[in-house]
């Protein structure tokens, strides 16, 4: 695993920092048991289990994922590695808008994004605290690795580009280095359809 990037005060996520939600007054995409949407605080629908709209964005450069160690003080998970980035939707943001902002928020990155599959997981991350989420995710290609310069300290400690054979071997050493999620994704590979040569379901 390549460390890449050195950190920068002045990143895009610091810019935006102060006009942004907080965790508490956030407000993002619940999901009813008929399907419809409604609009919750985040941090309550990870307290009461509710299903939820998220997306997760993958940046490969060939091989090697883009991957972000999260910051200490995130509200779960924190000092744990994850993939490029994560996220929820505010509410009535579609999911594509909130890939392309949260990569930039985060991780100061710019790219073309391609919708690759809908999945759906469901993960005790500790606090009093569930993931219950519909994730959209996201391919983003470099056409090399490069280096992530202008990343949020305030979300994010460390980033790296790591071959995909080797992180599953980083993840089945030390498990507890990992978020849940990133570990789920790795099990579900293919039906992540992550892979460049894979047809992404209902395009031709």
């Amino acid at each position: 695993m390549r460390l890449s990037g050195a950190r920068t005060a002045g990143d895009p996520g610091a810019i935006l920092a102060g006009s942004a939600p907080t965790d508490e007054t956030l407000t993002i995409p619940a999901i009813a048991d008929d399907g419809s949407l409604f609009p919750i605080g985040k941090l309550d629908a990870h307290r009461r289990d509710q299903r939820h709209l998220a997306v997760s964005v993958f940046v490969f450069a060939g091989d090697e994922l883009l991957i972000q160690k999260r910051a200490a003080g995130k509200y779960h998970s924190g000092g744990l590695w994850a993939n490029t980035c994560c996220t929820h939707p505010h509410w009535n943001e579609s999911p594509a808008d909130c890939a392309h902002r949260r990569l930039f928020e985060e991780m100061g990155v710019t790219l073309e994004l391609e919708p690759r599959a809908v999945v759906d997981y469901r993960a005790d991350v500790g606090k009093g605290l569930v993931e219950n989420e519909r994730v959209h995710v996201f391919r983003g290609e470099a056409a090399e690795p490069f280096a992530v310069s202008g990343f949020n300290r305030d979300e994010v400690e460390e980033v790296a580009w790591v071959g995909r054979d080797a992180l599953r071997r980083q993840v089945l050493r030390r498990p507890d280095s990992f978020t849940p999620w990133l570990r789920i994704y790795l099990e579900r590979w293919t039906e992540m359809t992550l892979d460049p040569a894979r047809a992404i379901p209902g395009k031709m």
